[in-house]
């Protein structure tokens, strides 16, 4: 890996490069799946648990060109946004590795999403096409069913003419013409059934495809995911290829991942940690990714760790916790487990700990970043002292710069003082997706990108993160922002105002809480609020403690003081 520059002098400001003698990678997904297909055709590079489905290097890359010629057969164009709403499993990746393949854009679509969540997306990104799974089971029973939620926002798509072109003509959705369902037994007449690619890809030529791929630019946009603000309603981030590629092989590289080693990938695929830090290091380092279920299952994740011989296993805090605290865990053979990362969240060092003993990964990693920064900035490496392991973010990412500024000033730092943490390289992304200045308020004219985050660098370039100037919400590794929430609580006719804000939760790391102000003489009660959110706006977001007032804690000037609210709640909830 490479060496790092970690400005040792004690009065050095809080700014560091990452140097490598490794060069960035300088080609498009699709071409490094092709490479790595003609490398090693006979490596397992994807084994999908629960649908039971294996594919070797040559066989991932020809069921994705198969995928990426149906779409071309749907018109799909280079550029056109193509969606993708659905849990773990192998149409994921070839979803995703066949819109790479055509330069289309990938959006990805939050599982947990609700009809308000899912129309904005779907909107806002002009979304051509998408594919999506029928419904999410648990144990045979439906618990969110995907298609009922999109015909809620299209009505039309239940009455649509099946035909040999199903193009749809949806008022609510005019530029969406095309969708794929899964699952066929719930697909509408409309809807192509997933098995309906293999036929349509019959209709293009290999040669199309090809020429097709031989256009496109690794700096082309080909992904967009949404992240919410704390100000108005989620943007999309828009990344490229060289970005998230990239992204991925230096995070593989930051655990000493090898060719052919296996990772168990637990972790959603619609985010970064699973699509970039696992789809995407596994394919730059021909490495094999396994995923052991459709979502988070302890159990399921222990099993295949175990059937599969992992040498590296990802989750954020609570699922090691869920995993480390399960009453089989000691049935589970681990000991192939070497290393693997713990991300998304604060992760609580005696956990570090536990993880590095019971589950045998002594090289395990942490990694910090954010959507917009492809996500990875900084990692901890294996060889680092234990202490800085467990206390810090890492250090920075070959080939990329972080600074730590004060928010007033704009200044650097010294180290040793808090300040916002400021990433630029290669990471950062295009841009919010139709939406400039969004944009121009997160990347400053030098092309740093402004993360929010407060920080503080050591004397041996280590980064501590130490609060957060936005008043995100990390729930079990899930960034969850007040404004949306809010911004959905005041289209109920009884609420006036809502601040929402996190308290401390022992499982969780941060519970939701939120003081309401209701309309004068109405009357309302929490777990009505709470009903009204239910099936509304992803459960992660639904307030666990309600409170009714009266007025909000401000300042002199009129600014609603949030950590005041924070402070009382967890007092009264004996929560600090």
């Amino acid at each position: 890996m490479s060496a790092i520059d970690t400005r040792k002098d004690p009065g050095s400001r809080s700014y560091v490069s990452g140097t490598s003698d490794l060069p960035l990678i300088g080609m498009t997904i699709g071409d490094c799946l092709d490479a790595a297909a003609s490398e090693c055709p006979e490596r397992e590079a994807l084994v999908s648990c629960h649908q039971n489905l294996r594919y070797t290097y040559a066989e991932l890359r020809d069921a994705a060109d198969r995928v990426a010629r149906a779409l071309l057969a749907l018109g799909i164009e280079r550029g056109d946004r193509v969606g993708i709403w659905s849990l773990n499993g192998a149409e994921w990746a070839l979803t995703h590795l066949a819109t790479a393949k055509i330069g289309a854009i990938l959006v990805n679509l939050n599982p947990s999403y609700r009809a308000h969540e899912l129309e904005h997306a779907l909107t806002q990104s002009g979304l051509s096409a998408l594919v999506l799974q029928g419904a999410y089971r648990v144990g045979g029973a439906i618990k969110s069913h995907y298609v009922d939620i999109l015909c809620e926002i299209a009505a039309e798509l239940r009455d649509a003419p099946t035909d040999e072109q199903r193009r749809l003509d949806c008022a609510s959705l005019p530029q969406l013409r095309q969708v794929v369902c899964l699952d066929p037994e719930l697909a509408t007449p409309g809807m192509w059934h997933w098995s309906d690619l293999h036929h349509l890809a019959d209709s293009v030529p290999a040669e199309r495809l090809a020429a097709r791929q031989a256009e496109l630019q690794f700096d082309d946009p080909i992904n967009i995911q949404y992240t919410s603000g704390t100000t108005g309603a989620p943007k999309g981030v828009t990344l490229t290829h060289h970005n998230i590629l990239n992204n991925g092989f230096f995070v593989g590289g930051g655990m000493n991942l090898q060719p052919g080693e296996r990772v168990v990938i637990p972790v959603p695929l619609y985010h970064c940690f699973g699509m970039v830090m696992g789809n995407l290091a596994c394919l730059s380092h021909r490495a094999t990714a396994i995923y052991p279920n459709d979502g988070f299952d302890p159990e399921a994740t222990l099993r295949a760790v175990e059937a599969e011989r992992a040498q590296a296993l990802y989750g954020v805090p609570t699922m090691f916790i869920a995993e480390l605290e399960h009453p089989r865990f000691g049935e589970f053979d681990l000991s192939s487990l070497r290393t693997g990362i713990m991300a998304g969240s604060n992760c609580p060092i005696e956990v570090m700990k536990r993880v590095i003993e019971r589950m045998h990964m002594s090289d395990v990693t942490i990694c910090y970043g954010m959507t917009e920064t492809s996500p990875v900035s900084l990692q901890t490496r294996p060889d680092a002292p234990l202490s800085k392991r467990v206390s810090t973010v890492g250090t920075i990412h070959p080939h990329l710069e972080v600074k730590i500024i004060d928010p007033a000033s704009g200044r650097i730092v010294p180290r040793g003082v808090s300040g916002e943490l400021c990433t630029r390289g290669y990471s950062v992304m295009l841009g919010y997706w139709n939406n400039d200045a969004a944009t121009r308020q997160a990347i400053d004219p030098q092309g740093w990108m402004h993360t929010g985050d407060l920080a503080m660098m050591d004397h041996d370039g280590f980064v501590a993160i130490t609060g957060r100037i936005k008043d995100m919400i990390i729930r079990g590794g899930e960034n969850l922002y007040p404004r949306e929430i809010e911004e959905f609580l005041y289209t109920h006719p009884a609420i006036s105002d809502a601040q929402v804000f996190g308290v401390p939760d022992p499982k969780y790391g941060e519970a939701v809480a939120v003081w309401v102000r209701l309309v004068e003489g109405v009357e309302l009660d929490e777990e009505a609020i709470r009903d009204y959110c239910r099936n509304r706006i992803d459960h992660h977001k639904i307030p666990r403690y309600v409170r009714f007032v009266d007025e909000f804690p401000m300042t002199v000037s009129g600014k609603i003081q949030k950590f005041r609210m924070r402070q009382t709640t967890s007092h009264e909830l004996g929560l600090e």
